[in-house]
């Protein structure tokens, strides 16, 4: 490719094969080497990472930043333009929660961010009257890496349960904090899954502790001043398959434990009417049976999919006999109308739905029924629903933006209807919606699926096919991507780049139907459906194969890998962020952290031969072929538990070894992180900056 002009000579990984046979198949894996057999001790002490593995990610990271050279100044000026949309010394509005008010804040220049209290009614502007819980870039300082799970406060706001990962593993440390004083007391709790749920007298808590497999397998109750070992087990996990989360009601009457895979609930309750008790099962485990639980005062509110509400809908049943067989429909089922979460306070009911492709919040009065909704006229947006931290209230509080639109933040009185914005976004640089257009168009897929696709672009970009396109995607475990403001991709946009959101099978963007379509062994939907968003953009000229730079991330970097062996021909490059595509071998290996959980979402090749050759037969690690492959650049974290740093280095080593054109394959490994990428706020924009600015390379646009 012209844009890479003499490059030195690209790393070569040595070939050391494997073998493996399962249901009569034998595989040979060329690079199996790169996996660290002793991963699960590096990721807690990157330092023992063997030295020929260490030796290779450091001769890619070399060879990308030789590659690179000729953009550092384009990295630099992206860099500064992100940084300048953002409002460096920005405050929340705070939120309202007994005698305070709880709210985060940046300083200019900082990373991390602080988290404040200031009393209940004070002026949120009077920096008099803030009090400073948590500093995070003091706390910070001297680490590579660093990222905070927050800090809880306790029932009588005395003290508060604060978290960090200084590796990037995930493996969360607990404090508590006097929050009068700033002192941390001498509890430390490790290896948790980060954060923890109080009791309602503030002397004890409960936390989950992840397993050697870095999975949340345990629920210890912790009594503030005892060491962590003296800590009582309240429950343990046996099934590897679930995931494991505590936390607690609204009215600090239950201590919750959330026990889910992606297709099954089962809830266990704790009441803090008794710690000591055993926690009370609500409805067991049935496959494909899927709850949540609000607490109501007397009733506990239920989301769930049960008798066939694909789509969900809320139940209730008595705080004293939650158990499903006294359950009673509330809000009925309607096919196409996916109900996403739901809340609960004193007189109202509250939940966020997806209609039509677009989300609303809808409210009921709890004494009378009565509904009503909160929607939006733009063609694509998104709403956040952050609710309240009291349950006596009618206040809730909700976020808006479109691609266009700043972030808006909004109080909602529930009773009188009436919205109050608290905060608009603010883009320093400045911003005139008025210069972009937004638009909801839909791709028609191989058979015959309308696949939606959000656009966005200046009103001066010529729509002729020429301009350079960013196509982004994801695709699994229903996770929808919402059509919300994004400072960062304004940067592409002003430099004649189409931006583009592909809603494509594997999330729930259409309703439930829409992610069970993308997954198991109709996963191939996702890519197709992709595929047929490039297509599209092709046709009716909002760009041109030449000039796609598809981008896609973790599960997204899967869809990557998949397109890539598919149709390479219709994308110009290809960004694939801790890219998923070892999937076969990750599914095959049951030690790692989420593979017994993720086989709802894939299958379970290890029992099913069935699931193995549909498996097989897109892993885009094992597809990889002799063809010319575009520009790819993956990004790895060398302590990322989700996505292990080797998946990429393994694909890029068989890329570079099989493809038979001539456009660049890079791979950049973050040694000081892991899944997430760099902690910081700014380190984070320097990371996209060098997305955007390899994105803005291949399309020669520099």
């Amino acid at each position: 490719m012209s844009a890479f002009k003499n490059l030195p000579t690209a790393p070569v990984a040595p070939k050391k094969p494997v073998t493996d046979t399962r249901h009569g198949i034998t595989r040979t894996d060329d690079y199996a080497w790169l996996r660290a057999d002793n991963w699960q001790a590096m990721f807690k002490d990157p330092s023992i990472l063997d030295p020929e593995i260490r030796k290779h990610l450091e001769a890619e990271n070399a060879y990308m930043n030789a590659a690179m050279a000729d953009t550092k100044e384009l990295q630099k000026t992206l860099f500064a333009e992100m940084r300048g949309r953002i409002k460096e010394d920005d405050s929340s509005v705070p939120m309202k929660d007994g005698a305070f008010a709880y709210g985060t804040s940046y300083v200019t220049g900082g990373e991390q961010p602080r988290y404040f209290r200031i009393p209940r009614d004070g002026n949120p502007k009077d920096e008099a009257i803030r009090h400073v819980l948590l500093d995070g870039d003091k706390e910070a300082e001297d680490k590579a890496y660093f990222r905070l799970a927050g800090i809880d406060h306790c029932r009588d706001h005395s003290r508060g349960i604060w978290g960090y990962d200084d590796k990037g593993s995930e493996y969360f440390t607990l404090k508590v904090r006097d929050l009068s004083t700033g002192v941390d007391l001498p509890d430390v709790i490790e290896n948790t899954g980060g954060g923890g749920a109080w009791a309602p007298d503030g002397k004890s808590f409960f936390y989950t502790v992840l397993d050697e497999n870095h999975r949340p397998s345990k629920v210890f109750h912790h009594v503030v001043g005892t060491p962590q070992e003296d800590d009582r087990l309240v429950y343990e996990e046996k099934d590897p398959g679930f995931f494991m989360s505590v936390g607690g009601s609204l009215l600090d009457d239950f201590i919750y434990i959330d026990i889910h895979d992606h297709e099954t609930s089962e809830y266990r309750l704790l009441s803090t009417r008794d710690l000591a008790a055993v926690p009370q099962l609500v409805a067991e485990r049935v496959t494909g049976l899927e709850y949540s639980m609000t607490e109501g005062g007397d009733v506990f509110y239920i989301l769930t999919n049960a008798d066939g509400a694909k789509d969900f809908k809320i139940m209730e049943a008595p705080v004293e006999a939650p158990q499903k067989q006294n359950w009673r429909e509330v809000v009925p089922h309607k096919p196409g109308t996916l109900i996403l979460n739901h809340m609960a306070y004193a007189r109202h009911l509250v939940w966020l739905q997806r209609r039509n492709g677009l989300p609303e919040i809808v409210i009921r009065d709890r004494k009378t029924g009565e509904e009503h909704a909160i929607a939006f006229a733009e063609e694509a947006y998104s709403l956040g629903l952050s609710g309240a931290a009291e349950y006596d209230t009618d206040v809730i509080r909700f976020s808006y933006s479109s691609m266009t639109t700043p972030s808006e933040l909004y109080d909602y009185d529930m009773a009188t209807r009436q919205r109050t914005l608290l905060k608009t976004q603010e883009v320093p640089s400045g911003h005139n919606p008025d210069d972009y257009v937004t638009r909801r168009v839909f791709a028609p897929s191989w058979d015959g699926v309308e696949v939606p696709v959000t656009l966005l672009y200046r009103k001066d970009t010529p729509l002729d096919g020429s301009a350079p396109c960013l196509l982004y995607g994801y695709g699994a475990y229903g996770i929808t991507i919402p059509a919300g403001f994004n400072t960062n991709c304004l940067s592409l946009v002003d430099r004649g780049f189409v931006y583009a959101i592909a809603h494509i099978r594997g999330g729930k963007d259409k309703g439930f139907q829409w992610y069970e379509d993308g997954k198991m062994a109709r996963k191939t939907n996702t890519f197709q459906d992709f595929i047929a968003a490039a297509d599209y953009l092709n046709q009716e000229r909002f760009t041109s194969y030449a000039n796609i730079i598809a981008e896609g991330g973790s599960a997204g970097g899967m869809l990557m890998g998949a397109v890539a062996n598919m149709a390479p021909e219709k994308f110009r490059g290809i960004i694939a962020a801790v890219p998923f595509v070892d999937v076969l071998n990750t599914m095959l290996d049951d030690t790692l952290p989420l593979t017994p959980p993720e086989w709802p979402e894939w299958g379970n090749p290890i029992e099913s031969a069935e699931f193995y050759n549909i498996i097989a037969s897109y892993s885009p690690y094992d597809k990889v072929e002799a063809k010319p492959y575009p520009a790819i650049l993956a990004l790895g974290g060398l302590t990322d538990p989700r996505v292990t740093y080797w998946e990429p280095a393994k694909w890029v080593a068989k890329l570079r070894e099989k493809t038979t054109g001539s456009a660049p394959i890079l791979m950049k490994t973050n040694m000081d992180a892991g899944h997430a990428g760099a902690s910081g706020r700014f380190q984070r924009l320097e990371e996209i900056a060098f997305e955007y600015a390899f994105a803005t390379k291949v399309a020669g646009k520099m």
